[in-house]
């Protein structure tokens, strides 16, 4: 492969840097996880809506500029380079959206797509339940036909951005002597609809980072369905396949830490143990090989490839590398370490503990890393079930 960018690329990253460098934030903008703080990221995705830079891959038609994912992933290195803020918009743009242009009818894209690449509808994410976790197939949320629709009952827990949300997207399971995968449908649904309560769930540092949707009785219409009747799992794996694979963790999140480590070590000088310098320069190294299997899977989804088991492994190397630059992080830091961004003189450092606190969630969410090495082996290994 051709590891080089075409001067068109380089154009295009010196374009994102100028923008980037003229209007990120000079100072980091309050938790999405409270209200003022999600109102002012939904302005910033307004912004970079305004100024065509919210979801480059997309078709023109609906908010995007049709650029490569080789641009976009250019675009994620100098998104993250800038300290942008986080896309509070995440969940719609980078794991439903992908769906929907799959899945979805062109009226459900006319109306779905653009005000969720301008940030006006954010998008919570209704997989697990309290008896479905990990095992997504163990769902007992149900749907019931009625006529012109569906009505929906059951709850769906640690839903992210519900608490501040304005729709949510999940399967819930319509064939009431179904199965596991089987007799599952994937729906649309308004968080303000009548009979939907949305409760937070409070983090360790108290914000309501994600919420507990209860559903009693709540009318969905068929045109809110996305795909086929009792085939919601196909849709969903595809959802589950952004998160696991390429478009929610790109490779300049990553990137990014692994240089603010290095910088770290640079900074402490003498005062960076040896064994500490050493597990630092892995980590950036393991970012930047991150980096290059991405430019890899790139090429081959160029040429027709389709991204199947292998996002889990990918999924198991970035979860536990985000953890690994920040444990080393907070080695390096010693007592400084236990800072958060808003102590008294926490400067940079500060930053390392929240991220350090939310990294331990990567190998969480998305479906446990226990999960995804069960995946790995059964579908890429080959190996068999345990009898």
């Amino acid at each position: 492969m051709d590891l080089s960018f075409t001067p068109s690329e380089r154009e295009f990253r010196a374009e994102v840097r100028a923008w980037l460098a003229a209007n990120v934030p000079p100072e980091p903008l309050p938790s999405f996880d409270t209200a003022e703080g999600f109102r002012r990221h939904q302005d910033w995705e307004a912004l970079l809506a305004d100024a065509g830079w919210s979801v480059i891959t997309w078709p023109t038609e609906y908010g995007g500029r049709d650029a490569s994912l080789m641009e976009w992933l250019v675009f994620e290195e100098e998104y993250y380079r800038a300290g942008a803020p986080a896309r509070v918009s995440q969940n719609g743009i980078f794991l439903l959206a992908p769906s929907l242009l799959e899945f979805g009818t062109e009226e459900q894209k006319r109306r779905f797509l653009p005000p969720m690449g301008r940030g006006e509808e954010i998008w919570a994410q209704g997989w697990s339940e309290p008896e479905a976790g990990s095992d997504l197939a163990n769902i007992r949320s149900r749907a019931e036909r009625v006529t012109g629709g569906w009505r929906l009952t059951g709850q769906k827990i640690w839903s992210s951005r519900a608490a501040f949300g304005h729709w949510l997207f999940g399967i819930f399971r319509t064939d009431p002597d179904s199965r596991r995968h089987r007799g599952l449908t994937y729906f649309l649904v308004p968080l303000d609809a009548p009979g939907v309560t949305v409760r937070g769930i409070p983090q360790l540092d108290g914000l309501p980072g994600f919420a507990e949707v209860f559903f009693d009785d709540v009318f969905v219409p068929d045109d809110q369905v996305l795909g086929e009747v009792g085939r919601g799992w196909y849709v969903a794996m595809s959802t589950t396949g952004s998160e696991r694979g390429l478009t929610l963790r790109s490779p300049g999140r990553f990137l990014a830490t692994a240089d603010r480590l290095a910088a770290l070590v640079s900074d402490l000088g003498d005062g960076a143990a040896p064994t500490l310098r050493d597990r630092a320069a892995q980590a950036w190294i393991d970012a930047d090989a991150y980096r290059l299997y991405t430019f890899h899977t790139e090429s081959r989804m160029r040429a027709g490839a389709q991204i199947g088991a292998e996002s889990s492994a990918n999924k198991i190397f970035w979860s536990e590398l985000d953890r690994a630059l920040h444990r080393i992080a907070l080695d390096l830091l010693g007592t400084r370490g236990t800072l958060t961004a808003q102590a008294p003189d926490a400067a940079e450092y500060g930053r390392w503990l929240d991220g350090f606190l939310f990294a331990l969630a990567g190998p969480i969410y998305g479906g446990t890393n226990e999960i995804q090495r069960n995946i790995i082996a059964e579908r890429v290994l080959g190996l068999p079930k345990e009898a």
